[in-house]
């Protein structure tokens, strides 16, 4: 019962986080944001007091069932660990707990959260693992599907589908989401639970708490008959069954021990004991066997070409995004070091930007740029799905009055002193009317017209930078703010 009560509720978050990723329509994320801000370094990092205060009473009574059941990483690798135990059942064998190494990884992960080095947090936090396999592998296969039944409802003529973009985000961290799952996938086809409970920052974090947990999985001397057949399906190879001891700070409640004992010789059951010094586990001889761990986790993305073809009568050179001496962030952010201090990494907000202004940069922190779009005034969707506080809740009117950056002219790029030709298009769609076009020659009313802009209406939404028509480089760009404003 307890194996099957975990499975459902496991089954119910992870369909819940896979979805908030793969949704491209923006509906999903407005019901079940919250299954993103219910995870341990999100709420950590974004002071979520009442979130931290149920997860942590959560762990204190049930023990490691986070792990089991919200984790959707720790979820993932169930996955991966059932389909290899079909093909060799009673595999597991327990080992000892490598706490040197966990508890040092974890002390590592909190300096680096407390320095701001975002690229250690961003690859050690399980969340934001699973959210670039999400973001980077699994949204574009699910867009691909998605543009297959636009093409066959465009032939029925019906219109229940529409094609949508697929892009790369990012090449780096393509790479390292590939390289980060498919070596999580190969620890979890072996030995189960290896990262969870050796690397994993949160594993060590609520292994310390799993301890003095209330309700606890325990052997019954008296029934069991030593056929060891809970310690060889214990997938976190916590349990001992020689010497009646299972290791409660590595244990995730699955169940599976329970499930396999013939003899009804293990329960789950209430433990007012202090287990703070856990029985060591003695690591048995480990025999040689061969396995093949076969990983099918490619993914490839379509990469539009440099050069298009506009109805055959002109090349158009796809944009390229300027030099900017600071960086830009959302509005909701405050500030570039707010952000950047407070975001995992897990590219949420990557996944639900309708407009491709949010891509992942090398450090896999999310960056904005706006080569294929601009942050429109009206959307506030990153901040609403943003789990760690890196971007918190605003509505439309604060972000319309939220200048996260400024525009400047590129006098070398732009049209009407280049081609001779009228222009006008950053006046003409900056919805904060912060650009005017004014004649090129001061003495010569009739002369090309050129962009001024009032950099104190300037909001940095960056309509201009995407909509002007110079090539590479637009004529007029974004510059951020390092602390944003309210104008």
């Amino acid at each position: 019962m307890l194996r099957r009560i975990r499975i459902t509720f496991a089954t119910l978050f992870f369909i819940a986080a896979l979805a908030i990723f793969l949704d491209f329509s923006g509906t999903i994320h407005t019901y079940l944001s919250w299954v993103a801000k219910v995870q341990i370094m999100p709420a950590i990092l974004s002071i979520n007091i009442v979130v931290i205060a149920i997860l942590a009473l959560l762990t204190l009574v049930f023990g490691r069932a986070y792990c089991s059941v919200i984790c959707p990483l720790g979820i993932t690798q169930d996955i991966i660990s059932h389909i290899a135990g079909r093909k060799k059942k009673n595999r597991f064998t327990p080992s000892k707990a490598r706490n040197i190494l966990r508890y040092s990884i974890l002390a590592i992960y909190a300096i680096a959260c407390i320095a701001g080095v975002g690229i250690v947090t961003a690859l050690l936090d399980p969340y934001a693992i699973f959210g670039r396999t999400a973001n980077q592998l699994l949204q574009p296969l699910w867009q691909w599907s998605n543009n297959l039944f636009a093409l066959i409802a465009e032939e029925l003529d019906s219109y229940a589908f529409y094609q949508v973009d697929v892009w790369l985000k990012g090449v780096s961290v393509l790479i390292i989401s590939i390289v980060s799952i498919i070596a999580i996938a190969i620890l979890a086809w072996r030995n189960g639970r290896t990262y969870c409970n050796t690397i994993c920052p949160v594993g060590a974090l609520l292994s310390i708490l799993s301890r003095y947990s209330l309700l606890k999985i325990d052997i019954d001397t008296t029934k069991c008959n030593g056929c060891t057949l809970c310690q060889r399906n214990c997938k976190a190879s916590c349990i001992d069954a020689k010497q009646h001891v299972i290791d409660h700070s590595r244990c995730v409640v699955c169940g599976n021990c329970i499930e396999k004992c013939n003899k009804q010789a293990i329960s789950y059951k209430w433990s007012f004991g202090n287990n703070s010094n856990a029985p060591t586990i003695t690591e048995p001889d480990q025999n040689k066997r061969a396995f093949i761990a076969t990983t099918a986790l490619i993914a490839t993305t379509a990469v539009k070409a440099q050069i298009k073809n506009d109805g055959g009568l002109a090349f158009i050179a796809d944009k390229q995004a300027p030099q900017r001496n600071t960086r830009l962030v959302p509005a909701g952010s405050a500030s570039a070091s707010n952000f950047l201090s407070k975001c995992v990494g897990c590219q949420l907000c990557v996944s639900v930007c309708p407009n491709e202004v949010l891509r992942p940069d090398v450090m896999l922190k999310p960056q904005m740029s706006y080569e294929r779009g601009y942050c429109r005034p009206e959307c506030t969707r990153c901040s609403e799905v943003c789990p760690a506080g890196a971007i918190v809740k605003i509505d439309t009117a604060l972000k319309s009055s939220t200048q996260i950056g400024h525009a400047v002219w590129v006098k070398k790029n732009c049209i009407p002193l280049t081609d001779d030709v009228d222009c006008g298009n950053c006046a003409r769609h900056c919805p904060a009317g912060a650009i005017s076009m004014v004649p090129s020659d001061p003495n010569n009313n009739d002369s090309r017209k050129i962009p001024i802009v009032n950099e104190e209406r300037c909001i940095g939404c960056g309509a201009c930078e995407n909509l002007c028509p110079a090539r590479p480089f637009s004529a007029i760009y974004v510059e951020g703010h390092e602390v944003h404003r309210t104008i």
